[in-house]
């Protein structure tokens, strides 16, 4: 039996045999978490020359957990997630519209992992639409608990929304159509700030050079422009004499090795990763806004099958693939792995096990130069040998 990982005056306490919470995801989940378990026992064992390993303990979620408990997420799964703080899952199903809400927002929501860390980075050899993907080097920090995702949302005709549009046009002279459908979208200082800490601290432990506040501020002027405010704020009073704000470095005033703060505004960041995406190095924004734009970034390096993340919080951390379920290739040992296997050297790097986050880098990067790869991206790589998802991990434990 392995022993469980503490977290004290703001670090992990990781022991040799640590318990990890899996779950392993809908679809593909299944095939994806078999080949990508293989590969990080092999490489745990192999860089610690057995001193390391991980206890796995599956917990239940999605459709494998209501087949079983007629619960999507049973309440044993957060408690043994509590107990354990970090785990690491597959995707999971999420109808659109009506049924079941979004069991990955519940899940950040009911463990208050408020920072979703998506890293983007260019692994050579993979398809991309980009002449130059290798130029976008980011990590997006998006907040994760509070705007339109919390869910406070109420049908158009519902008796909620008549009555709520009532109040506000009556109270406050809004003008809002009959039968709308109505969401809040609420953002605090509290919220935004955590989240701003998290990406400032982050870049200067990595030594990055900026962090940019991606807002919609110029029309959500007490939302996400006070997430700007907020933002700035927050740099110099917590880290004023490691932070200089983009406005002092254009007045003559150099970076001098601090993190430069700067903003923009989401529409424009769109176009800025596209064409100058070297200028930026962390992102900090709201909740809708990272969910756009971190998508955005991953299709420039080749697609969500390379998309690792995170959901960080105080103490308790899961880690994910950020893809779909692609449940018509369940089974068929056929898609790629590499989302969770990045997700997991996510994880070992946030747990301080970075020679294994590194080897795992080292083993993915040596199968793609070798062009044994899965169908996704075989079809576009000429000359590449397609391979299983499983005989892709065993070509990335050759290649640790």
């Amino acid at each position: 039996m392995g022993d469980r990982i503490d977290f004290r005056d703001g670090r992990w306490v990781v022991p040799d045999r640590p318990v990890i919470p899996f779950i392993e995801g809908d679809g593909t989940g299944p095939d994806i978490w078999r080949a990508s378990r293989r590969v990080f026992d092999a490489v745990v064992e192999k860089v610690s020359r057995g001193k390391r390993r991980v206890e796995w303990l599956e917990v239940l979620a999605g459709e494998k957990a209501f087949q079983q408990t007629g619960n999507w997420l049973p309440e044993e799964t957060l408690e043994n997630i509590r107990r354990y703080r970090v785990a690491i899952k597959g995707p999971l199903t999420t109808p659109v519209g009506g049924g079941i809400r979004s069991l990955n927002v519940a899940l950040r929501q009911l463990l208050d992992l408020y920072a979703c860390i998506r890293p983007v980075r260019y692994f050579a050899g993979v398809p991309s639409p980009m002449r130059e993907p290798e130029k976008l080097d980011v990590v997006v920090y998006r907040e994760n608990t509070e705007d339109v995702y919390t869910g406070v949302e109420y049908a158009a005709g519902s008796p909620e929304a008549t009555r709520l549009l009532v109040f506000l046009r009556d109270q406050f002279g809004a003008k809002i159509r009959e039968g709308s459908a109505l969401g809040i979208k609420p953002m605090s200082r509290f919220g935004s700030q955590r989240l701003v800490v998290k990406a400032i601290e982050y870049a200067i432990k990595a030594r990055r050079p900026s962090v940019t506040l991606v807002h919609k501020g110029n029309i959500m002027k007490f939302t996400e422009g006070a997430f700007r405010e907020w933002g700035y704020e927050v740099a110099k009073e917590r880290f004023g004499d490691k932070t200089v704000s983009e406005a002092e470095t254009t007045k003559g005033k150099g970076a001098a090795g601090r993190v430069v703060i700067k903003d923009r505004i989401a529409d424009s960041m769109f176009q800025q990763v596209l064409l100058r995406p070297e200028e930026y190095s962390v992102i900090a924004t709201p909740n809708l806004n990272g969910d756009y734009l971190s998508d955005a970034c991953v299709a420039q390096i080749g697609g969500l099958g390379m998309a690792p993340g995170g959901n960080v919080g105080d103490g308790f951390a899961v880690f994910e693939a950020t893809h779909g379920t692609a449940p018509k290739y369940a089974g068929l040992d056929k898609v790629n792995p590499g989302a969770v296997l990045l997700s997991g050297a996510m994880m070992f790097e946030e747990l301080g096990w970075s020679d294994s986050a590194d080897a795992i880098i080292r083993g993915l990067s040596g199968a793609i130069a070798a062009r044994r790869v899965t169908y996704d991206l075989a079809r576009q790589m000429p000359g590449a040998t397609e391979v299983s998802t499983s005989q892709f991990a065993e070509c990335i434990i050759d290649h640790v």
